[in-house]
């Protein structure tokens, strides 16, 4: 199965389970950036605390920029499972 499958969520228990986990962290990162957008665009109307306003949206672009490799990390999570044969058909194919 490619990378980046759906269906790879779906071989078995411990797919599943590696799903979940890293779709909590993926949703925690999710509210985190979007809750940090909030609060540094409230903080920007006031002159005093544009300064925090501006490190939260630092943080939370951190938070966006981590969404693209915890995607990896799930990937590399599925193939530790040891999934070699298919690993190997897509390499050749």
């Amino acid at each position: 199965m490619p990378f980046f499958s759906p269906g790879r969520a779906l071989e078995s228990e411990r797919s599943r389970r590696i799903y979940a986990v890293y779709e909590l962290i993926y949703t925690a990162i999710d509210v985190a950036a979007a809750l940090l957008f909030i609060t540094g665009s409230l903080l920007f109307f006031q002159d005093e605390t544009q300064t925090a306003g501006t490190w939260c949206f630092l943080v939370g672009s951190f938070c966006f920029a981590a969404k693209p490799f915890l995607r990896i990390a799930r990937e590399v999570s599925y193939w530790r499972t040891g999934d070699y044969e298919d690993l190997a058909r897509r390499a050749d194919g």
